[in-house]
């Protein structure tokens, strides 16, 4: 009797190298067989995990690599940790919108093309709301730029229909992780006497821990949970909260508040828009939950104390 072949389980990860492409490395390097990461940079393989290079707008080979993936995982996007001028406010808007017609574009020319495809989205997608949590039901979409690079990246997403390939976008709040992203300058402010309110501390912070994003995104392959996903945590938290229990987790009692005028001195100097601390995300995970599943933090004490120990 002809033993049976077990189909080769195969991750691809676009823009994998950034820190959330390491978190999902991390998460998954056990559970697929083969992972291969598309990168501006060189091809190389390293304990075991195959880096190709791409420049997320043309074919030049990388596309080979989609053959009989299982998975396709899209990161890719210019940081809107930045100044929005003209020229960054393109690159942000090209760099999604780019990496997206491309990949659906590979994705239909593949004969045994990814089971699911995953894509990057941003819970930013909905209006600034101090009165309504959103879900992805009646959450009500905004107008400013960065809703409206949102929109324009989930409809190249979408709009490309792909037979045989499930589709997910994922709208991710700020990810806290100890290596990467928000948290570690949110720390050093803390540390610094400069943890008190943003603005006037009554905005919304949507966030979700790094082991929670990793654990999400295998549910969502898991469950082949299609649409739009809000990837949060269930308990958004103002942002005078925020700071004021991270203040307590560095062990810093006082912190000095920085009004508008403040952060538009301090964002300027670090080269980056107000936006991302004063526009209030109240944004929940209504299909993560209706399909079950569990946040291992979904309080933002433990967080703090998991991140900081």
């Amino acid at each position: 009797m002809a033993k049976k072949i077990t189909q080769m389980k195969k991750l691809i990860i676009a823009a994998g190298t950034g820190f959330l492409g390491q978190v999902l490395v991390n998460h998954f390097k056990n559970k697929f067989e083969e992972i291969v990461i598309l990168t501006r940079r060189n091809s190389k393989t390293v304990d075991g995990i195959k880096y190709v290079n791409w420049n997320a707008r043309t074919f030049s080979g990388w596309e080979k690599e989609l053959e009989n993936a299982t998975v396709l995982i899209n990161l890719a996007g210019k940081s809107v940790d930045c100044r929005y001028t003209q020229k960054n406010k393109k690159a942000i808007l090209l760099s999604r919108i780019e990496s997206t017609k491309i990949l659906n574009k590979a994705v239909l020319n593949c004969k045994n093309p990814p089971k699911h495809w995953l894509n990057s989205s941003t819970a930013t997608i909905y209006r600034f709301s101090l009165d309504k949590q959103m879900d992805e039901a009646d959450g009500e979409i905004g107008n400013d730029f960065s809703i409206n690079v949102a929109l324009s990246w989930e409809k190249a997403f979408f709009k490309t229909e792909t037979p045989k390939t499930l589709k997910t976008a994922l709208r991710t709040s700020i990810v806290l992780g100890k290596n990467g992203g928000a948290f570690i300058p949110l720390k050093t402010l803390a540390k610094f006497g400069f943890g008190g309110r943003q603005g006037k501390g009554n905005q919304f912070v949507s966030w979700i821990h790094e082991e929670d994003f990793a654990n999400a995104v295998d549910f969502i392959i898991e469950k082949e949970i299609t649409g739009v996903v809000n990837v949060v945590s269930p308990k958004p938290i103002r942002n005078n909260d925020f700071m004021e229990k991270l203040r307590k987790a560095v062990g810093f009692s006082f912190g000095i508040p920085l009004n508008n005028f403040l952060l538009e001195i301090g964002s300027f100097f670090i080269r980056t828009e107000t936006e991302l601390v004063l526009k209030s995300r109240n944004v929940i995970p209504k299909r993560l939950l209706e399909k079950g599943f569990e946040f291992k933090f979904g309080e933002i004490e433990g967080t703090f104390k998991n991140l900081i120990k």
